[in-house]
């Protein structure tokens, strides 16, 4: 049977998922569209769905029975009122990040689909599918020891004038806070947040870069640097030192070139391209685990404690070097 997928938000990462259900993945389409742009919606439609349905808005899109399962790749702000509904709804749901814009309503997600019973939500935490975050695991999980420290850095070749400090951690580091839960199957308890010498590339209201130090539950330290206008490049780098060896993060795959007295290796500049791969492998789960009626992968729990650690290390932010302790519940039953 195939899964009846609607889809709300149909801007650039709602686009290429539709893209990538249609005409990439196997066992599911797109059966509906909604968008607050409601041309954009259309036009998604008339280029890759054209017997998919529009709706005015996302809720209407839920509720329909031409709908199976629901994808959100709208604003942040929206995604609360959404991924509840589609609970509510009995749905599966795929929720790109954030899962909420604050700690408080993705734990009311949490609550509601613990009340539910059992799962239905994944969060579009991407990189737990890149094949060379599930290799480094391997190792880390195998063969160097218990994990003492991480080295990590999030590199942005530039960034808009609107991207302002706190998305540092909100829109960038949000990967490493969830992706490093998973390597090293732990908790963080504590957050600090240094700032170096601002670069002459950042502006008024943005300090660029910063080091955010994070504390783990088993005592592992992890440094990572967030540095949004470095130049030359995307750049993801992960070391983990082990008690026994040290593992690393594989770079992409470039060739490698001897020209003009020089050896080089090209340097990705779009996180797009980076993480293609991924983002087929996580849809293609969703697919697999929506048409059993349910869900796997990054759960709603996984979002939670992702914006309970993000609104600690902003709370760091303002004050530079203090320690913020990160507080959280119990794991409830449906998530162990």
């Amino acid at each position: 049977m195939t899964l009846k997928i609607g889809v709300i938000g149909t801007g650039m990462i709602g686009r290429d998922h539709t893209r990538r259900i249609q005409q990439v993945l196997a066992g599911a389409e797109v059966t509906a569209l909604s968008d607050v742009n409601l041309d954009s919606a259309r036009a998604v439609q008339a280029d890759l769905c054209p017997d998919a349905q529009v709706f005015e808005t996302g809720q209407d899109l839920i509720a329909s029975d031409t709908v199976d399962a629901v994808l959100i790749c709208s604003w942040g702000a929206t995604h609360e009122e959404y991924v509840l509904g589609a609970i509510a709804a009995g749905k599966p749901v795929f929720c790109e990040k954030p899962l909420a814009t604050t700690a408080d309503g993705a734990k009311r997600i949490v609550d509601a689909e613990v009340a539910h019973g059992s799962r239905l939500v994944q969060v579009g935490f991407m990189r737990r599918y890149d094949a060379g975050y599930v290799a480094l695991k391997n190792v880390v999980d195998t063969q160097i020891g218990a994990p003492i420290m991480v080295h990590a850095a999030h590199r942005n070749p530039t960034v808009p004038e609107q991207y302002v400090t706190p998305m540092a951690i909100h829109d960038t580091l949000i990967h490493e806070i969830d992706v490093f839960r998973w390597l090293l199957d732990d908790d963080y308890v504590s957050a600090r947040v240094t700032f170096p010498r601002t670069c002459a590339a950042s502006h008024a209201k943005l300090r660029d870069p910063q080091i955010v130090t994070l504390k783990t539950a088993k005592g592992t330290v992890i440094n990572t640097e967030i540095y949004v206008n470095c130049k030359y490049g995307y750049d993801i780098q992960c070391q983990v030192v082990g008690e026994e060896g040290i593992a690393s993060l594989p770079e992409p795959m470039a060739i490698t070139k001897r020209l003009n007295a020089t050896l080089q290796n090209e340097i990705l500049t779009d996180w797009k391209d980076r993480f293609v791969d991924s983002y087929d492998v996580e849809l293609n789960d969703f697919i697999k685990a929506a048409s059993a009626g349910t869900a796997s992968g990054p759960s709603s729990w996984d979002g939670y404690m992702a914006a309970v650690t993000s609104d600690a290390c902003v709370a760091a932010q303002h004050d530079e070097g203090a320690l913020v302790q990160i507080t959280y519940p119990d794991r409830p039953a449906l998530y162990n």
